[in-house]
């Protein structure tokens, strides 16, 4: 029955539209992340030490996830004005056929600023204890997790865009 119960909420959490949900709801105090690697768009193997020293919001997603699809603009916009030193959107796709679909689909909806990542699927999901998707991390200057939101959320809204800002404008832990 639990399990049956956990899959309804996630439905409908899915089922919920992203401007509706609230901003990603942050842990009490940062907690370790593992990390699995990955692959960039060019096909170098990563993790997020790669990313350290900088904030990083990780979405793992995949094109087939239709609440993925809505986001992903949002994301795009997002990394267009807040990437750089300091913050890296990281759209880490665990699409089975790997970074393919993942170029048409950007090629399809015009992305232009977020880069692409790919990571296999059961692995990532266990690594990052992910139970559906999208599933969005928040992660600090120094590798930890400090907020993940399940479901799809409007990333480039002023409520999103201020609570990342407000951590990439915190000091180095």
């Amino acid at each position: 029955m639990r399990r049956r119960e956990l899959l309804a909420g996630m439905m409908a959490l899915a089922a919920t539209p992203a401007a509706a949900r609230p901003t990603m709801p942050l842990h009490g105090a940062p907690r370790d992340l593992l990390s699995p690697p990955f692959v960039d768009g060019d096909g170098h193997e990563l993790t997020l030490a790669d990313f350290e020293g900088r904030v990083v919001l990780l979405n793992i997603w995949a094109t087939w996830c239709a609440p993925c699809r809505e986001e992903m603009p949002t994301l795009d916009a997002l990394q267009a004005r807040l990437g750089g030193p300091d913050f890296h959107v990281v759209p880490l796709s665990i699409d089975r056929a790997g970074l393919e679909p993942v170029r048409r689909f950007y090629e399809e909806i015009g992305v232009r600023h977020l880069d692409m990542y790919f990571a296999e699927n059961i692995r990532a999901m266990l690594a990052f204890a992910v139970v559906g998707l999208p599933t969005t991390i928040l992660i600090d200057r120094a590798g930890h997790e400090r907020g993940r939101l399940a479901g799809p959320a409007q990333w480039d809204s002023p409520e999103a865009v201020a609570q990342i800002q407000s951590l990439i404008d915190e000091r180095s832990q």
